[in-house]
């Protein structure tokens, strides 16, 4: 047998495992209960996938365009407004206010957060009570209780809402526990860490390799503070883009709370900077970041290949949410309802199953995930989703879908917490006040959870959201039948919020 490297060594005996468990390929799953490896980054915009138009482009992301090409590629998909509630959204198919995830709560410290794994149920417990071995791998997000030995076979997670004090440690020195056991500081860059601990698990070690697995993969990249792994930083140096239109206010036709909106300065030169720091080299440093996700699937994907499991394997790749840098006024912000700060990339893949090279230009959200995931395991739902299964999609990419895609921002509150909103300062999360946002075809919508104006764009006229038709006399009907789909699908999914709304603020421009 071949060394092991050191690396890999104290890898596999912290998973409590031995170099000698290697076998040369696991084995494999039925097609009717494929195994699923669900990618995860954080804070990762589409404009980041050199495979996305939007992308500038001077970006390059080979691997992730690979994966691109081997299935499909969603133009527009939601999962969430910040890293809490999308994971939230994902491990039970609700969204934020839904009864899913009642008793989810902000608790001490940010970001401390607890929940009852009674009232609030992940359903990675029913794939596993269904026969599935189910692992999660990298940042844990929803509550000091991790799930080991109810949600999950296998765990090696960085428990952020537990070790506050080490909440920034996107990269380094962060405390990983293993297994629901001992707890010790990686030192490694986490990307790369997760990705070895990942390929080992593919490979078959600390697995149970007579099940169809589930890994969803967790990547703690590329939030801030946008840490690149040492051998890419300056890789971007000297590259630059045009500056985001609306950066500085005023901001037209827009709602007042947007209009203060205000987190960069001109430095002498006129250009934007923000804490001493240029947007150019934020967004450089960004982008950087990004070089370590895409080597991570190449080298995932390389070992799915390797050991006989590509076609049998559902690749999922996604994000919590997008980022924005410079648009609308943001600094490396999500939260709001503009595509620029929640807009993330999405592909799915599986070789036989999923067509090839396709581009779906229907909005989803992140409500949808659970259902397509059990939709490929062959299992019933455990409970009611908010979100469709998309597989009509994933068979047809440009089938006609009759589902408006629902947003909503609730700030810091789940659940039955949601049913009255918040006054004052209290409705504001980093500026932005609680809102839920409609998709529909080209369109979309905004309502404020405030008495400020709605908005409304077309995205195929005005992709950076600059033209606010909610203020103009001629668009009111579309005006109207969109914040009406926007109740009623409000009501389908019990918002407790939705007749408590605060009246919208009239505005037109002659």
């Amino acid at each position: 047998m071949q060394s092991v490297s050191r690396t890999r060594r104290e890898a596999l005996s912290l998973m409590g495992l031995s170099a000698l468990s290697t076998v040369r390929g696991p084995a494999a799953p039925t097609p009717d209960r494929p195994n699923i490896l669900f990618i995860y980054t954080d804070d990762h915009s589409h404009r980041t996938v050199s495979a996305y138009p939007e992308a500038y482009p001077w970006v390059r992301t080979p691997n992730i365009d690979k994966l691109a090409k081997e299935g499909v590629r969603f133009t527009y998909a939601y999962c969430g407004a910040w890293c809490m509630p999308s994971r939230a959204t994902i491990l039970t198919g609700h969204h934020q206010y839904g009864s899913a995830v009642e008793s989810l709560r902000m608790e001490g410290p940010y970001p401390g957060c607890v929940y009852d794994p009674d009232k609030c149920q992940w359903w990675p417990k029913v794939f596993r009570s269904e026969g599935y071995f189910t692992a999660q791998i990298g940042k844990w997000h929803t509550g000091t209780d991790t799930g080991y030995g109810r949600d999950w076979d296998f765990q090696i997670v960085w428990n952020r809402p537990k070790y506050t004090e080490t909440s920034q440690n996107y990269y380094y020195n962060q405390p990983i526990t293993y297994h629901g056991g001992k707890t010790e500081v990686l030192k490694r860059y986490s990307t790369d860490q997760y990705t070895d601990w990942a390929i080992d698990f593919l490979r078959g070690n600390g697995r149970d390799r007579s099940k169809p697995y589930f890994l969803w993969l967790c990547y703690g990249a590329v939030h801030s503070p946008y840490t690149p792994a040492e051998r890419h930083i300056g890789k971007l140096s000297g590259t630059d883009f045009e500056t985001p239109k609306d950066i500085f206010p005023p901001r037209p036709g827009k709602p007042d709370w947007a209009q203060k909106i205000n987190e960069w300065e001109k430095s002498p030169e006129g250009t934007p900077m923000s804490g001493g720091k240029s947007l150019r080299a934020s967004v450089q440093q960004y982008h950087e970041g990004v070089f370590a996700l895409d080597e991570a699937v190449g080298r995932l994907m390389a070992v799915l290949e390797e050991t006989g499991q590509r076609k049998n394997t559902l690749v999922i790749f996604t994000a919590d949410q997008g980022l924005a840098f410079g648009q609308h006024g943001f600094r490396g912000t999500k939260i709001a309802a503009y595509d620029a700060n929640i807009r993330h990339p999405l592909i799915f893949s599986m070789p036989g199953k999923i067509p090839e090279g396709r581009v779906c230009g229907t909005p989803v959200s992140g409500v949808s995930m659970a259902p397509t995931i059990f939709r490929f395991a062959g299992l019933d739902l455990p409970w009611e989703m908010h979100g469709q299964d998309l597989t009509p999609l994933l068979t047809n990419p440009d089938a006609e879908w009759p589902h408006p895609v629902l947003f909503a921002a609730t700030g810091r509150k789940f659940g039955s917490d949601t049913n009255v909103i918040p006054e004052g300062e209290d409705v504001l999360h980093g500026g932005v006040p609680w809102y839920v946002m409609l998709r529909e075809k080209h369109l979309k919508y905004v309502r404020p959870l405030v008495s400020d104006l709605e908005e409304l764009y077309d995205l195929q006229k005005d992709p950076e959201e600059l033209d606010n038709l909610a203020v103009k006399p001629e668009h009111q009907a579309t005006l109207r039948r969109m914040r009406a789909t926007t109740i009623a699908e409000l009501r389908r999914t019990k918002a407790g919020f939705v007749d408590r709304m605060p009246p919208v603020r009239e505005a037109t421009q002659g």
